[in-house]
């Protein structure tokens, strides 16, 4: 049995969970009386799996995953962003503002957010970064364009894993 953490609760994925989680990760469009028959099991078991899941957080959405390239922002980069103390929640209010802005973190170690941005092209994201660190509660700002993205963003081996671990 594998646990995961859930703020402060922890859910435990099982086998049939993990392969739950990977067949709607790659395929999320899938009906729940297709997802019981590939994955052998009862719809009602399907149905009352993804309500539990979905309820405790582990599955959060099911929206399409859009690529910012096709969509003319093919350029990506990190900024590690540090901040003046108690400006936190302004900065991060501001950067909610930042469409540019995909995601943000708050981190230990060099600086104190890390965010990540795309941009038209290398002279739009000085614009971006521009938008980024005019704001009062920034105090400096390291950005690094990315090259290439040869491990992109992926969920599915870790739910494998996971199921592994479990079953």
């Amino acid at each position: 049995m594998y646990r995961v953490t859930i703020g402060r609760r922890i859910m435990a994925i099982d086998h049939l969970d993990g392969r739950l989680i990977a067949l709607l990760a790659r395929e999320p469009r899938i009906g729940v009386l297709e997802a019981s028959r590939r994955l052998g099991v009862a719809r009602g078991t399907v149905q009352a799996r993804m309500d539990r899941l979905q309820s405790n957080g582990v599955i959060r959405g099911f929206g399409p995953e859009v690529d910012p390239a096709a969509l003319g922002y093919p350029v990506t980069a990190f900024a590690t962003l540090e901040i003046k103390q108690g400006q936190g929640a302004d900065v991060r209010e501001h950067l909610r503002g930042v469409p540019e802005v995909l995601e943000l973190h708050t981190t230990t170690g060099h600086g104190d957010m890390l965010c990540r941005l795309v941009a038209r092209s290398n002279a739009d994201l000085q614009r971006v970064i521009d938008l980024v660190v005019g704001f009062e509660g920034i105090v400096r700002a390291s950005t690094a364009i990315v090259m290439e993205n040869p491990v992109p963003l992926r969920i599915i081996p870790l739910v494998e894993q996971a199921a592994r671990d479990g079953g």
